[in-house]
């Protein structure tokens, strides 16, 4: 099990590292990679005397200020949505929940623009800690709602919970809409959470967005066992030792977490959690020890090379990275319940 952590741990690191650096150069601005190299590697410990510089102080401004500030939050924002889907089919056993197709992320996103609408975020110095707690709060909800409509007789099925997932997130998005309908003067902020954006965003919300992925990515590893004795079935798991309902409270907390927090800062990006955790399980198995930490890595860099699409495509207009998420994870979400469908027949 090491042997295999060590090789999809570093390979995983290295596409992320490598991804990084290629997007860093990617833009209406393109710059050389030896530059992008010779810019980040100045600013480490004791290189900063070794490594003469030959690019220009603007590309250095570009990537310092505008682009690095926006790719550490891609990889942030990747990370949470793809561990919580990573605890949302864990605990739920249902290979299609995620944060967008549960509802979380739209119910989250009310509650962000709730406060922005209201102007109760206490100003832009608090906003940045008030918007993700009132996100979780109102995603929490979402959540507990829609797992009470699809409990039928005790048990919760796929097709209810997909329904419900469904059906809370168009009620959720009319509110949304409402809300957009009620002010024009904060109509481009509220629309932002309704697309999905890495614009403008600097340093300060990934200090923000950091904590909650260290604090969600540890207590996930934490029940990374009792997610693998899940797979058995909740009954199997409890003669086993585990505590089935506390395993998952905690576990669908903390996702919701998560969710909340990288929902109320890049808005609703749709289907990360939905593929990332499928993508590890198909290349390094199930075994969630290892797909906890690869579904962060890996869901980094999806997010990274989703937004470096959406800003370069259509250079210099930006495509919302949640079009960009969506025409790439809606057609896996179809094929997965296409799969799924069948595996019921059979």
């Amino acid at each position: 099990m090491r042997r295999k952590v060590l090789i999809w741990g570093g390979a995983s690191f290295a596409l992320l590292l490598l991804s990084a650096v290629v997007s860093l150069s990617l833009g209406s601005a393109r710059l050389p990679l030896a530059d992008v190299w010779g810019i980040l590697l100045s600013r480490l410990p004791g290189l900063s005397h070794a490594i003469q510089p030959r690019w220009p102080d603007a590309s250095e401004q570009i990537i310092l200020k505008i682009r690095l500030p926006r790719i550490v939050l891609a990889i942030l924002a990747g990370a949470c949505l793809s561990l919580a889907g990573a605890g949302f089919q864990g605990v739920l056993r249902n290979p299609l929940a995620d944060p967008y197709t549960l509802g979380v992320a739209s119910g989250s996103a009310v509650g962000a623009a709730f406060l922005i609408l209201t102007g109760l975020s206490f100003g832009a110095l608090y906003a940045q800690w008030t918007i993700p707690i009132v996100a979780f709060a109102t995603g929490l909800l979402s959540l507990a709602l829609v797992l009470r409509l699809a409990r039928v007789q005790g048990r919760i099925r796929m097709e209810t919970l997909l329904l419900a997932g469904v059906v809370l997130q168009a009620f959720l998005g009319s509110m949304v809409s409402f809300m957009v309908s009620m002010s024009d003067k904060v109509i481009n902020e509220i629309v932002f959470w309704m697309l999905g954006s890495l614009a403008l965003r600097g340093w300060s919300f990934s200090a923000v967005l950091a904590p909650y992925l260290a604090i969600g990515l540890v207590v996930l590893l934490g029940y990374a066992r009792s997610l693998n004795l899940f797979a058995l079935g909740e009954r199997q798991a409890a003669h086993l030792g585990i505590r089935v309902e506390r395993t998952k409270l905690t576990v669908l907390v903390v996702s919701t977490f998560m969710t909340a927090a990288a929902v109320s800062i890049v808005g609703i990006i749709g289907f990360v959690g939905l593929v990332v955790p499928h993508l590890v399980r198909l290349l390094a198995g199930p075994d969630y020890r290892l797909l906890l930490p690869l579904s962060a890595l890996l869901g980094g860099a999806y997010m990274l090379w989703a937004d470096t699409l959406a800003r370069t495509l259509l250079s210099p207009t930006e495509i919302p990275i949640g079009v960009v998420t969506a025409f790439l994870g809606a057609p896996f979400f179809a094929y997965l319940l296409r799969r799924n469908k069948h595996g019921a027949r059979g």
